[in-house]
């Protein structure tokens, strides 16, 4: 039997009878005193499946015209209703919610188990700021719960990403203090000219790439790190000794985004971990959770890109960036360089 209710600001409004047969067995909707209040996008469905009949001002609405009405009174319906039918028929039981929906695991559902995650969807084309990314996340975590990230592209399928923080650590201990040695900077590297603090660098530390036997060549980042912590001096071409404050200057002018990169690269090896360019993935670093000599290197665990707390994700980016970390096995993450360094991780969701 079809059950008719009545369209009001933002919801539809069904009688009693509907709370036994669409709430009571399929949880559809929120019981309100002796009626049930269904959301425009479950309203959608149930016409859509013949469950209800919907009016509006006295006419009743069929699936096309309740559609359009409903996008133009809920921001992106159609990719909420995309959702919503995708997850539904999956055999979830999903109930709106402040970040979109909130799924309950199979065999859950409201009133027996809690929500398993909460899906926050949008479209392959909206650009993602990271401000609001950190809002769904501060979200869901304060409830406990995973956060995913239910992206629809243009031919209206749907790719599902779970986000969460991480604190990424490894089992690398740096003990080069008993180094000290000048190297030279040239154009957008430095060079250590000393053979021994070369080998003791490339060999214990994994910093740099030999250009020759005894000398090594090192990255703006790595140079600036081991400046930091006392284990090189570094010199321009005319024995200018520069300082912190020099490098890092020099580098951000050859580096828009080194000061970023830099606050990564240090939170990453002072957790045990060691990072190196990640050029050929297309980040900024790939990184190794553990690393004990050179003829013993294993394959690099996470790819790693640095970002400002300004940063908006392009989605077709993270799309990429996603699938190539999955395709050589590796898990992808964003180290937020703000006051302190945050890292997310991303990564596909298979339901």
């Amino acid at each position: 039997m079809t059950i008719s209710g009545k369209l009001t600001e933002n919801a539809v409004i069904l009688d009693k009878q509907a709370i036994e047969e669409l709430f009571n067995t399929s949880f559809y909707g929120r019981p309100r005193d002796d009626r049930l209040e269904v959301s425009l996008i479950e309203s959608a469905y149930l016409i859509y499946i013949g469950k209800i009949k919907v009016e509006f001002q006295g006419k009743e609405l069929d699936f096309n015209q309740f559609f359009l009405k409903a996008s133009l009174l809920v921001k992106n319906f159609e990719l909420l209703y995309i959702t919503y039918k995708d997850l539904r028929e999956r055999g979830y039981f999903i109930q709106p919610a402040v970040t979109g929906f909130r799924v309950y695991p199979r065999g859950g559902h409201p009133g027996k188990t809690p929500a398993e995650f909460f899906v926050f969807v949008t479209s392959e084309r909206i650009p993602l700021p990271l401000s609001d990314l950190r809002t769904h996340l501060d979200t869901v975590e304060n409830l406990k719960k995973r956060l995913v990230l239910a992206i629809v592209d243009e031919e209206s399928d749907i790719t599902y990403y779970e986000v969460k923080k991480t604190i990424p650590s490894g089992t690398y201990e740096l003990k080069l203090d008993r180094l000290k040695s000048t190297a030279s900077l040239l154009e957008d590297r430095v060079m250590v000219w000393d053979p021994d603090t070369s080998s003791v660098l490339h060999n214990e530390g994994f910093f740099g790439k030999p250009m020759d036997e005894g000398h090594l060549q090192l990255s703006l980042v790595e140079s600036c790190y081991l400046l930091e912590k006392g284990i090189l001096d570094i010199e321009q071409r005319n024995h200018t000794k520069l300082d912190f404050d020099d490098f890092s200057r020099i580098a951000s002018d050859i580096e828009s985004d080194f000061m970023i990169k830099l606050a990564v690269y240090r939170t990453l090896r002072n957790n045990g971990l060691v990072p190196k360019t990640g050029f050929k993935f297309g980040t900024h670093f790939r990184v190794y959770k553990s690393f004990e000599e050179i003829s013993k290197l294993p394959h690099s665990d996470y790819l790693v890109h640095a970002i400002d707390n300004n940063h908006v994700f392009s989605l077709q980016q993270l799309s990429r960036a996603v699938r190539l970390a999955n395709s050589v096995r590796k898990e992808m993450i964003y180290g937020v360089a703000d006051s302190n360094v945050d890292f997310i991780i991303i990564g596909r969701m298979r339901l």
